[in-house]
This record gives structure tokens, sequence and C-alpha cells, in this order.
């Protein structure tokens, strides 16, 4: 009993105690959180680029789709004025018959049933009235295919901005752990990102002067890419100072002949694949599932790529790309 009483006791006086207080995170983990960050921007902001090149894509199809129905309503138009010619001529010579009136329904396939049973017009006139209606006909599944694709187009505007919107939103929440940080810790971190920025491009000068013998269209774009070497990562940038990953591979193969899409995840559709233990310099490599990185393979388990937010076109190791990891190989 006595052990009960003394085991409530030690019990209440520990929940009377209050909690260690949590300890504030190191500027190691404020590095690391804020790199997480930037990396979930550019991810989210890869995703904008696709959505955008699918945008462009889906509006171009809808182009195309109105121009065609506008051709078509033209086509019908100058049918309808030979049918009521028709219709005149008709009326003249003895008025309409109840079948004659199916011509003007808004039904096609009215038109369709009804023309061999036209008896009061001649085989001429019921062939234009066929071909009219099968004119109407296409035009109205021109008009739903015109409506479906606007659809379409919407949802990829939402996509588009919700993408954007992510990206931006990463980068502020970045921007707020830096800014309760104090004065000196701030500059400090700031100073080792940059000695860390400046040693990358160091090294990635070297491995560049290292990087020859590369021919064809593989060997032109690897030699672009690796010019810019030291050029800082803007999201949606595509030269000439500024990139971001898929700008500067789509410009570096633009200079071969090749075009690619401003997207990693589009281009990582395009070209031949190539095995992992096949790779040559000039392959396009790519990373995340979904794909949301690229970056143009140099040789030796190097890539030269333009990372993230906050970095600059370096060369790196071509294994995972932090917790994206590679997903494949494009040749061209």
């Amino acid at each position: 009993m006595r052990l009960r009483v003394l085991l409530a006791l030690a019990m209440s006086a520990s929940l009377l105690m209050p909690a260690p207080a949590q300890a504030a995170p190191t500027l190691q983990e404020i590095q690391a959180k804020v790199l997480q960050l930037e990396e979930e921007a550019t991810t989210a902001a890869e995703g904008a680029q696709e959505a955008k090149v699918k945008l462009a894509g889906l509006t171009r199809t809808l182009n195309g789709i109105k121009a065609k129905a506008e051709v078509q309503g033209q086509a019908l138009s100058v049918m309808q004025k030979s049918l009521s010619a028709i219709a005149i001529e008709q009326y003249k010579s003895g008025g309409f018959g109840d079948s004659f009136q199916l011509l003007f329904s808004t039904d096609p396939a009215l038109y369709l049933s009804s023309a061999g049973a036209l008896d009061a017009i001649t085989r001429g006139k019921s062939t234009k009235i066929k071909k009219f209606a099968a004119a109407q006909q296409r035009l109205n599944a021109t008009t739903l295919t015109v409506n479906d694709k606007v659809a379409m187009v919407a949802a990829a505007q939402k996509k588009f901005a919700a993408q954007s919107a992510k990206a931006t939103d990463k980068l502020a929440q970045a921007e707020v752990l830096l800014a309760k940080l104090k004065k000196e810790d701030r500059a400090r971190l700031a100073a080792l990102a940059a000695a860390q920025e400046d040693a990358d491009q160091a090294s990635s000068l070297k491995l560049a002067k290292g990087a020859s013998g590369v021919s064809g269209k593989a060997g032109i774009a690897l030699k672009y890419a690796l010019a810019q070497i030291g050029d800082r990562y803007i999201f949606g940038a595509a030269g000439l100072k500024t990139w971001d990953c898929s700008g500067l591979t789509m410009m570096a193969f633009r200079q071969s002949g090749v075009s690619l899409p401003h997207s990693s995840a589009a281009q990582s559709r395009m070209g031949k694949v190539v095995l992992k233990k096949n790779l040559k310099p000039g392959d396009l490599l790519f990373y995340g599932r979904p794909v949301s990185h690229v970056g143009i393979y140099l040789g030796g388990g190097k890539m030269v790529h333009a990372p993230r937010s906050g970095s600059r076109v370096k060369v790196a190791d071509s294994g995972s790309l932090g917790r994206k990891p590679f997903v494949g190989a494009r040749r061209f």
C-alpha cells in the first residue's frame, strides 16, 4: 500500500514538472531545410514547365480545330444558300410537301433519312441535300472537339498556375526560415553557400577542360552546356546568363539542330532509350519520379546541369540527385 502511494506521488510530481524546452534548430539543420525547400521549389518549377509545354501544344491544336470549324462553317453557309434556291424553286413549282420541310430540321439524321424520299426534287438536288447533311454533321463533330479542347486548355492553365505558385511558396518558406536567424548567422550561412559554389565552380571548370573528343550532335550540345558553368539557376530561364535544368539542355541541343521542349519530363519521352551501363558523353540523364530534373552526361560518372534555385551551372556526380533517383537516359 505504501509503495502505491509513493508511486502515485512520484507520478504527480512528474506531471507538475515543466516539459524540457525543445532545442532550437542548429545552423546546419536550418541549412539542410533551406536546401530541401529549394529542391522542392525546383521540382515544382519543372512541373510548371511541363504544364506549360502541354498548354502550348493544346493551344496550337485548339487553334487548328477552330480554323477547321470556321472553314466548315463557311462551306456549310454556301450549301445552305444553294438549298435556299432549291426551296424557292420548289415553292414556285407547286409548294412544299411534308417531306421537303425536313430540309431545315435541326437534326442532321433527318436530312439523311429523308433525302431519298423527297420525290418532288430531282436526283441532283437530292445529292446536294445529302452533302449538306454530311457537312452539318462534320461541323457538329468539330464543334464538340473544340469544346473538349477548350476544357483541356483550361485544366492545363490551372495546373501551370498551381505549380508556379507552389514553387514560389517553397522559396518563400526558405526565406522565412532565414529571416528568423540572427544577422550574423544569416551572413555565415550565405558565406558558406558562396564558398561551396565557388569550390564547385573551380572543380567544374577543371573537369570541363578534360572533356574533349566528343563528336557529332552530342559533342556540340555538351560543349555549349559546359560553356555556361557558373551561370545562375532561375526558374523558367533558358539563357543567355541564367538557366533552369531543362532550359539549359534545350538550348544546348538546339545548337546541334535538335529541337527539345522546355521541360525535363517532356524531354524524357524523346530520343532513343539508353541503359545506364551504355551511357556516353552527351546523353541526357533524367531524375525523379515523376521526372523533374535533367542533365547532360560528361563521362566518368559526371554530368553538367543547372541544379536548383540558389545554385549555379556546374559539373556534379551523375548518381542520385539528393532525393531524386536516376530514372533513365536518352540519346539524340
